[in-house]
């Protein structure tokens, strides 16, 4: 009984770690059509933001939950005044412009710091499930995980801020039309979502430590669950981050976590290929 509820309970960790690793990136890919190849890069800054921070002596909740949303937002919205506002629309130029940038941020950053893994304590400490230790802070990163859906979820469903947002995406020139000012609407939403991935990056850098490459070994899974997931930002990458999280932590348990990893690849492989618009361009087709 306890086996399977300390699985269980991994498990569900599994899906709120990739629901934090890819909100943000889909509303700035699922929203905007940009295909943000420096996400894992702006993962790895709200990262060092707060390890930076709470080794300066801020407080780590300060940190997490302000101090790394807010530089990676503003930095989101600095990228996209300079370089993204000229790519909408042109995908693979997108691609390319940030893939250069995230090269350019993993080598500053590896300048800066050295190549050397950082890190900061993990919350809480533990608990004991029977004869296993699991760690409290997992509880935490599954309630912001559900904290950031469902805020995601009001702001787009009923608010004015979030009406204007989908009918830009939907119609950006019906928008301008009417009075929206459609440049705004697009530097706040990739500001927004920066702001979500720099959230997820400080969340998780107690638990990964921060090294300039980490993003690397995030964008994969970030790009997966979002792209599985479809169209829908809420709804997609809720499905597809519960599907593909069971899959890889059941594969994780009975053999190890490589084939865990692979086990994750392949079942996006097979569903793209069952499902080519993602979860949501089958199924959920009117959600969010």
């Amino acid at each position: 009984m306890d086996y399977t509820l300390v699985v269980a309970l991994e498990m569900i960790r599994a899906i709120a770690w990739l629901v934090l690793l890819a909100s943000g990136l889909a509303i700035i890919f699922g929203m905007m059509r940009i295909i943000n190849f420096a996400h894992g890069e702006f993962l790895m800054l709200g990262g060092y933001t707060v390890v930076i921070s709470t080794n300066a002596g801020v407080n780590e909740w300060v940190s997490i939950l302000i101090l790394a949303p807010v530089v990676v937002g503003v930095f989101g919205i600095i990228v996209e005044r300079l370089v993204i506002q000229r790519l909408y629309g042109r995908i693979l130029d997108s691609l390319l412009a940030t893939w250069g940038l995230s090269m350019l941020m993993m080598g500053g950053v590896t300048m800066i710091f050295g190549n050397t893994v950082q890190g900061v304590s993990t919350p809480f400490g533990g608990m004991k499930i029977g004869a296993y230790q699991v760690p409290i802070y997992n509880f935490v990163l599954i309630g912001f995980a559900v904290l950031v859906l469902v805020a995601i979820w009001c702001v787009l469903k009923f608010t004015k801020a979030g009406l204007i947002a989908r009918a830009t995406m939907q119609n950006a020139d019906m928008a301008e039309a009417l009075g929206i000012r459609t440049r705004w609407v697009y530097m706040t939403t990739f500001g927004i979502g920066s702001a979500i991935t720099g959230l997820a990056g400080g969340l998780l850098a107690p638990v990964t430590g921060v090294v300039p490459t980490m993003g690397m070994n995030l964008v994969g899974q970030s790009f997966i669950t979002v792209i599985t997931g479809g169209a829908s930002v809420i709804a997609g990458t809720l499905s597809s981050a519960t599907l593909l999280g069971t899959i890889s932590q059941g594969v994780t348990f009975l053999t190890g976590p490589v084939y865990g990893d692979a086990a994750l690849l392949v079942s996006a492989l097979v569903l793209l290929r069952l499902l080519p618009q993602g979860i949501t361009g089958r199924i959920f087709k009117r959600s969010l």
